[in-house]
This record gives C-alpha cells, sequence and structure tokens, in this order.
C-alpha cells in the first residue's frame, strides 16, 4: 500500500512540469516578472521615503560616489568618466548661477543633438532645480516658437550648429525677452550670447543642494514633446515621481553596471532619453553615444566597444536586417535588445540573422499611465497581461467606433468591454499609482485624454489612443492608432500641423493629410490630397522647398494628390478613409500624384514604372 502511495506521489511529481508547460507554460515567468514588479515597487516606495528627496539626479551621484574613474559616456572617440561628467555639469551650472537672464529653477529649453553636453547640461539644471524642455533639433519656425512657449521657458540653450535655426526665430525670441544662449565660444549674433567659454571658466565647485530645496515629487523634471491630433506638438509633463520611476525602465529587464549601453535615439525623445539616459545612471552602466542611428556603422560599432545593450524602434531592426550580409554578422556581444515596434517577420529576420539576441519588446507612451512589455519573448506582442499588473495598473479594452471617432457605450452610458481576442481601445485607470500629468498649458489636450464613465460611472480613465488585442494566452499586440496622428520613422506625425504647413505654400489652397502603408516599411507615410489656388497651377519645386524649409524628414508628404476639391463630412470634417484605401497608386487614381524626389528637389509626377519599383521594394522610401 505504501509503495503504491509513494509511486502514485512520484508520478504525479513528474507530471507537475508536464502539466505547467500544457497549463500554464508562461507561469514561472509571469511568477518571475511579478518579483521584478514587486521589486521596482519596494524599490520606489523606499526612495520616495528616504530625506532629504531623493531624485533621479541622486543616483547618478551616488553612480559617481561609487565608481568614480569609470566612463560615464563614450562619443566619437573620446570617453566621460562619471566624475568628469559630475564636474563638467557642475560648470555648466555655476555658469549659469552667475549669467544675469538666469536664476535658479527656471524652466531652460535645451535645443541639441546627440552630444555629451546634452547630458551635462541636463544634469547641471537638474542639479539647479529647473525643469528643461527636451526640443527636437529638427523642428524649426513656428514649430520652434510654439514648442518653446508652450512650457514657459526663459531660457534658450542651443548648440552651435543649430544657430541659423534660432536666428530665424530670434526677432519672437527676443520680444519676450527670452536669453539665448549658445554653445560656442564665440556667437557675433546681437541677442545671442556664447556660453561654451564660460563653462570652461566657471567653478566646478558642488551645487549647492539648496538651490533646488524647491523641488518636490510632483514638479516637472522634463517636457517631452509628443504630436497628436490637434497639430502642434504638445510638452507631456514628466515629473520628478515618473523620472524617479524610469529608473528601473534597463534595470528590471536584467541590465547591471557592467553592460555596456548602445545609444543612438535621440535624446529629445523617450525613448533615448528615459530608457538609454536615465536607465542607464540607475544601471551605473556605459553609455555608447551616437550623434544619430547609423545601419551600416551599427554592428562595427557594437563590436568596438564590445556593446552588450542595444535600443531599437521597430524601424532600426528593420533597417539593420536590410544591409548586406556579412560572415561576421553574429560575431558580437549583444546580449539584449529593448525598444518598440518591430514586426514579427523582422523579428524573426533580426534572431536569424544576428543571432540569440534576447528581444525585449515593450509598450509605453510618454504622457500615459500605462505599459508593459514582453518579458516571455513571444514574437509580435508588445507584452503579456496578468494579475499581478492588472492589480497595480487596472486597464481594459473598449469598443471604439473608428468611423464616429469614439468609444462605443451601452445604454447605461458606461464603455463597453472588448470581447477577449477582438481589437479595443485601450484604457487605463487613473489613481495615485498610476497617475496622468498631462501637457503643459494646453488643459483642452489634457482633458481630451481623460475618459470618463468607462467601467461604471463616475471612474476616470487615461484614452492611449491606441488600438489593442489580448489573445487567449494573454499576451496583448498592437493593432493601430485612432485619430489623425500616424507613425512614420519612430515619430508620430500630426496631419494637421502637416496640413498647417502645406497650406502656406503660395500655390496651395487646402490639404488633407493622412498616412498610407507601403510595402515592407513600418509605420505609415506622409500622403496629403490637396487643392490649387484658383488661377494657380502646381509647382512641384516651389512646394518641394516650402516643405522642406518648414518640416523635418518624418513630417514631409512624400506623396502629393492634386484634387479639384477636398472631400469633406457633413459636418465639414475632412474624409480620410477612402483616401487611404485608395493610397498613392496611379494607376488607380484619376487625380494626378506627385512624389517627392530630393535628387530633383520637386514634387514630380509619380509614373507607373515607378510605383511598381517602390512596391517590390527596389526602391526604398
Amino acid at each position: 500500500m505504501m509503495l503504491c502511495l509513494l509511486s502514485a506521489v512520484f508520478a504525479a511529481l513528474l507530471l507537475v512540469p508536464v502539466a505547467r508547460r500544457t497549463l500554464s507554460p508562461y507561469l514561472w515567468m509571469d511568477v518571475l516578472y511579478f518579483g521584478d514588479l514587486l521589486r521596482i515597487v519596494v524599490q520606489v516606495v523606499w526612495r520616495k521615503r528616504r530625506r532629504p528627496l531623493f531624485f533621479a539626479l541622486d543616483r547618478f551621484l551616488e553612480q559617481t560616489a561609487a565608481h568614480p574613474h569609470k566612463t560615464f559616456v563614450a562619443f566619437e572617440g573620446e570617453s566621460y568618466s562619471y566624475t568628469y561628467a559630475d564636474k563638467r555639469s557642475d560648470r555648466t551650472a555655476n555658469a549659469l548661477r552667475s549669467h544675469p537672464g538666469y536664476r535658479a529653477g527656471d524652466t531652460v529649453a535645451l535645443f541639441m543633438g546627440n552630444e555629451p553636453a546634452f547630458m551635462f547640461t541636463w544634469l547641471a539644471l537638474a542639479k539647479l532645480g529647473s525643469p528643461v524642455a527636451l526640443l527636437n533639433h529638427n523642428i524649426r519656425s513656428k514649430s520652434l516658437l510654439h514648442c518653446f512657449g508652450c512650457c514657459k521657458a526663459t531660457v534658450l540653450l542651443a548648440a552651435a550648429e543649430l544657430q541659423e535655426a534660432v536666428e530665424d526665430v530670434l526677432p519672437s525670441l527676443k520680444e519676450q525677452g527670452v536669453t539665448v544662449l549658445l554653445m560656442t565660444r564665440r556667437c557675433g549674433t546681437p541677442g545671442m550670447e556664447s556660453f561654451s567659454a564660460n563653462v570652461d571658466e566657471a567653478s566646478d565647485a558642488s551645487v549647492p543642494r539648496s538651490l533646488r530645496s524647491h523641488v518636490t515629487f510632483n514638479s516637472p523634471a522634463v517636457y517631452i514633446y509628443t504630436s497628436g491630433t490637434t497639430g502642434l506638438p504638445k510638452a507631456a509633463v514628466v515629473n520628478q515621481n515618473r523620472l524617479l520611476t524610469a529608473l528601473a525602465v534597463l534595470s528590471s529587464n536584467g541590465v547591471t553596471s557592467s553592460d555596456v549601453v548602445y545609444l543612438n535615439l535621440p535624446l529629445y525623445h523617450t525613448a533615448g532619453f528615459l530608457v538609454g539616459f536615465i536607465g542607464a545612471v540607475e544601471t551605473g552602466s556605459t553609455i555608447i553615444l551616437k550623434r544619430k542611428f547609423s545601419a551600416s556603422q551599427f554592428w562595427d560599432d557594437c563590436r568596438k566597444h564590445h556593446v552588450t545593450v542595444v535600443q531599437y524602434i521597430g524601424e532600426v531592426m528593420r533597417y539593420l536586417c536590410s544591409t548586406p550580409k556579412k560572415e561576421n554578422d553574429k560575431e558580437h556581444k549583444v546580449r539584449l535588445a529593448i525598444g518598440n515596434g518591430v514586426r514579427a517577420e523582422v523579428w524573426r529576420e533580426f534572431l536569424a540573422r544576428f543571432g540569440n539576441i534576447q528581444v525585449r519588446e515593450f509598450y509605453a507612451s510618454t504622457e500615459g499611465n500605462v505599459g508593459f512589455i514582453n518579458y516571455a519573448g513571444k514574437i509580435g506582442a508588445i507584452g503579456r497581461v496578468n494579475f499581478f499588473h492588472q492589480m497595480l495598473f487596472p486597464f481594459t479594452l473598449i469598443q471604439y467606433d473608428t468611423e464616429r471617432d469614439e468609444p462605443i457605450r451601452d445604454a447605461s452610458g458606461v464603455c463597453v468591454e472588448s470581447p477577449r481576442g477582438a481589437t479595443g481601445l485601450l484604457v487605463s485607470k487613473i489613481t495615485a499609482v498610476a497617475p496622468f500629468v498631462g501637457y503643459a498649458q494646453n488643459e483642452e489636450q489634457t482633458e481630451r485624454k481623460r475618459l470618463r464613465n468607462v467601467v461604471k460611472k463616475g471612474d476616470l480613465y487615461f484614452n492611449t489612443g491606441d488600438l489593442m488585442r489580448i489573445d487567449d494566452d494573454n499576451f496583448i499586440y498592437f493593432q493601430d492608432r485612432v485619430g489623425d496622428t500616424f507613425r512614420w520613422k519612430g515619430e508620430n506625425v500630426a496631419t494637421n500641423e502637416v496640413s498647417d504647413v502645406l497650406t502656406l505654400s503660395e500655390c496651395l489652397k487646402e490639404a488633407n493629410v493622412y498616412g498610407v502603408q507601403v510595402p515592407g516599411h513600418e509605420g505609415r507615410i506622409g500622403m496629403a490630397a490637396v487643392t490649387v489656388e484658383a488661377g494657380a497651377r502646381f509647382d512641384g519645386s516651389r512646394v518641394y522647398e516650402h516643405v522642406v524649409t518648414q518640416l523635418p524628414a518624418y513630417a514631409r508628404p512624400r506623396f502629393l494628390r492634386v484634387q479639384s476639391a477636398v472631400e469633406v463630412t457633413a459636418t465639414f470634417k475632412q474624409m480620410k478613409v477612402k483616401l487611404v484605401e485608395e493610397s498613392f497608386d496611379p494607376g488607380s487614381i484619376q487625380d494626378p500624384v506627385y512624389i517627392l524626389d530630393d535628387k530633383e528637389k520637386s514634387y514630380i509626377a509619380l509614373t507607373a514604372a515607378r510605383y511598381s519599383r517602390i512596391v517590390s521594394g527596389s526602391v526604398r522610401l
């Protein structure tokens, strides 16, 4: 009898792993993830109880004390230690303190590309208790003035190579009494001052902590700009509390101080700043900083600098897979790739070509209060949902009417939940643990992102604007974005902003901007249905010159469709659905279609032959 009982117990023990793999193959991963989640929450709570208050800057100071001579950032053949970064930021802070146009705590707009000075300057401003607006260095003219103004900055600190862009808006800045500092040793433009020499000559004495004594967890730390359906970029407020939480992004994915992180995404962007820069501050890793992404240099850089962690957006993966194959494709030390937006087929190709690299796809937004991480490595998914995550960050998928552009509600007025497997709008409950701070100086747009009476009357949720789907294994997949914003080259493009720019050209009267899919490309590329001013003719060269002057490359409409009239609905809303469906095939569109040609410096007629080359993939956009 005892022998039979022991045999039964032994057999049951043998069956447990089989049953776990069959019934819940991801259980152990879920448990480990919950452990990481719990550790992060405990760490954040502990840090928030420290006195004096502990911020992301303090973590950098801890890392400097722990390994002062370790390389913090390497850039273009030069290496800068944690101590150098600390002292250089002190010099920058002390140079600013002595300037009559700045007071500690003032908001400063940083207009700079990827370079170590960007990091050193942000550290300096953090030491002075100043919020920092991270301006996209590609923006110009109206967009530049708008982004500068909506965060109420009093100082613009710009890189030397951006002098001309600043000079274009200098009269407006001077009218506002803005202090304009250029990171150069000499500047002869009235109204702009050189600042680099001031930094070189300033003291490297530690900045008194009292200068940031006014800073709380609710104080804005940085403003990161995000495009939306309203046109001009919105300044998402990232407060000190959120920045403190963001420290855990890399560490929660197993990154340690022994790792070398390759940072080639823009530092003004959420991924570059929060994940790459701030994430590495938490782990004490070394950052290999690049001015911009280069597919041809990517793996050579990784080998040269012994990189172990890389960041990506979907386009980065595809670009890397599109480079000529080499025998040494798998000869590198990269073990982890973290990012978002990669398609399943590109993901598979990336692993097959470049080796056994752990890909951590995640979902998050600059201003949002919910995020997911694909810790299980399921190809194509942006994350995995489970009970533990739902407890901390309550969310749901609701049915959405894309034609009416609004959630579907039942007779009682609450939203209708999407069934498992169906596409729905992702909304996340706004709580003390998952707050939504909103946009600077834009209460209207902040309110638009709030959704009331979702699950029950009186509740309040954050509207992500993203359509998702959850499968039977609890993996969540991104489906599409609602509204007018589309994504191209890793950037969100606001159609209204592009439309405004187009209609400012001399020959165009109206412009309806939308995104269309191109085979073999991530996201949607810009296209516009336009009408020509009465008595004028379409001038491709003049429109080209206007577009490249006013818009960054990723926002420029690649295709123009010239119509006799822009179609609108009964409520005078521009119709996009049919235009998107018809796309840019000149063979099926009666209207003339033009394509932006950088060699010709003009919009030229899109021929059937060129269309075929684009669709076949022989021409890349």
